[in-house]
């Protein structure tokens, strides 16, 4: 971490020094203490490491886990053991503060609340919250059930309750099973109001084509709850406008932030139904909250979770490697990479840059071939036949580097390859914004073709292909790697990984799950086997109360 904040002092200018703190966390920490008239630096240094933490997706800071924060893309050095303040002080000096509301109780006028030896900004405590009280009222008598398997219970669940998840990973038939769903609710409750939805605009494009021909179109949970920029109340739909559906099913709810969540369960209806669908041992939301996965770990839901188990999709070595990753068990992993022959396997050193190479530059050449040929529909399917995902964006193991790679290795294949730059023929690319007006999604992918009148960025839009000037894509990046969050909701025919390196906070259980479950028929992990086994032992873990809270 390099932006250092040079106006700290004591504890926080300590903590920055050590490459834990950046401004972004100091300064909130200096305001609020000022504000409030608090002098105390463990209490400033307890409101920096809570916006650190949410930075970095948790919703509060426990104290438990105070000393083994996940910070993030960028590996911290480690704060000599004599700087951290004496806990129970240190706790006994934020109870005392004037800026800290102690307890669950009470109005949130202060900055800070603690709760169960956790501290929260109070409006993300606000938040979970209403997460909370409204999952609680909604599971109001479900009963001690233990849950549920396979698709015609998720079904069942998802008829009889206000609240219900259908868990499952790639290629369980989860899409399968919210087809079946629509089908009986027209013909049990025919008048009723479904609406589907999605916390992306990619995501929601993929369940409208998954379901087709349903006459069913999935939109984005912003579109869905009316979103109003530069109002004060943000959304349409609240509890004083509550939506009209009687059945509102969300996908790919690993992706949704505990806003967000706060704000959809406060605009349905009461007695409306919500079928909340996906895998939770994904990556979660890149905004703050673990939705899916505190749900699913509540003791007060087991009642209303199908987990589905059979796999559709996977070759059975991908899905061996999936289930090892998932139950935390790195032997059984490590084991299926050795006997996995072409379908999974691990490699390093010298080895992986010339694996690598030869995965990458088979499609390339083939992208190539075709986008000169104006092939767009070749072009397209060359183009996700393999992917390289990689856990950081920047340095060795990012995917910048590893993009400057593929491209000199693409040049050597194909002499010539990229002269055009930016506008080269078979120019593989990717939205990293939304443009609506265009039909684009963050993370839709295409390729540059020329054309009669110059070149197009061609994309698939389901069966169907459509094109545009690159020049009025704002947002257009090349696309030889791509991170593990881009990829997730996306499938593709063979996979290579580039792992972090020991000792990264993003070597998690959740992030090598993710980028393993892409694939359809091969898996090719960059790095060694202490990368693999440290990932496996350290799931992400993100700090949040929801779980413990809801019972």
């Amino acid at each position: 971490m390099t932006d250092t904040a040079v106006s700290a002092r004591g504890l926080l200018a300590e903590f920055s020094a050590a490459g834990v703190l950046a401004w972004a966390d100091v300064h909130p920490a200096q305001q609020l203490t000022h504000l409030f008239g608090e002098t105390d630096e463990r209490v400033q240094l307890a409101i920096a490491l809570t916006v650190r933490a949410l930075r970095s997706g948790s919703i509060c800071l426990e104290w438990s886990r105070i000393r083994d924060l996940g910070l993030g893309e960028d590996a911290v050095a480690e704060v000599p053991p004599e700087l951290w303040p004496e806990e129970a002080g240190w706790l006994a000096a934020l109870r005392a503060s004037p800026a800290v509301r102690v307890g669950d109780g009470g109005p949130g006028e202060r900055p800070l609340r603690l709760v169960d030896d956790a501290l929260y900004l109070e409006r993300h405590f606000g938040d979970q919250e209403s997460v909370r009280l409204a999952l609680l009222t909604r599971l109001a008598g479900t009963g001690d059930d233990t849950g549920a398997t396979g698709q015609d219970d998720a079904i069942t669940l998802a008829l009889s309750h206000r609240v219900s998840v259908i868990a499952g990973g790639p290629g369980t038939g989860k899409t399968h099973t919210i087809r079946r769903l629509i089908e009986q609710l027209r013909v049990d409750e025919p008048d009723a109001l479904v609406a589907l939805a999605a916390p992306t605009g990619k995501a929601a494009a993929r369940m409208t084509e998954s379901l087709a021909p349903s006459a069913f179109t999935a939109v984005t949970l912003h579109t869905l709850l009316g979103w109003r920029p530069g109002s004060r109340n943000r959304f349409v739909h609240d509890a004083t406008n509550p939506l009209p559906h009687d059945v509102v099913v969300v996908d790919e709810t690993s992706m949704v932030s505990m806003l967000l969540m706060a704000r959809l369960l406060a605009a349905l209806k009461p007695a409306a139904r919500l079928v909340l669908v996906g895998d939770p041992d994904q990556l979660a939301s890149v905004d703050a909250g673990s939705v899916l996965a505190d749900i699913t770990k509540a003791p007060a839901t087991r009642g209303v979770v199908a987990r589905l188990e059979r796999n559709y999709r996977f070759d059975g070595t991908i899905a061996a490697l999936a289930r090892a990753i998932r139950a935390g068990e790195a032997d059984a992993a490590l084991g299926v990479l050795a006997d996995g022959g072409e379908h999974v396997s691990l490699v390093d050193g010298a080895d992986a840059a010339a694996s690598l190479r030869e995965r990458v530059v088979g499609p390339g050449v083939r992208l190539l071939e075709a986008a000169a040929s104006g092939s767009v529909g070749a072009a397209l399917t060359a183009l996700e036949e393999h992917r390289l995902l990689c856990g950081h964006r920047r340095g060795p193991f990012g995917v910048q580097h590893w993009t400057r790679q593929v491209v000199s290795w693409l040049a050597e294949a194909a002499p010539g390859w990229a002269a055009d730059g930016e506008l080269a023929v078979a120019r593989p690319v990717m939205m990293t914004v939304n443009a609506p007006e265009f039909g684009l999604h963050n993370g839709d992918t295409g390729v540059v073709i020329a054309g009669p009148d110059g070149p197009r960025a061609w994309f698939r839009e389901g069966t169907t292909v459509v094109s545009h000037s690159p020049f009025v894509l704002e947002g257009l990046a090349t696309l030889h790697a791509m991170t593990v969050h881009k990829a997730q909701g996306s499938q593709f025919g063979h996979v290579s990984v580039v792992l972090p390196p020991v000792g990264s906070p993003l070597l998690t259980r959740e992030l090598l799950y993710t980028a393993v479950t892409r694939a359809e028929r091969s898996v090719l992990l960059l790095g060694n086997e202490d990368a693999v086994r440290e990932a496996i032992g350290h799931p992400a873990r993100r700090m949040s109360g929801l779980a413990r809270r809801l019972s």
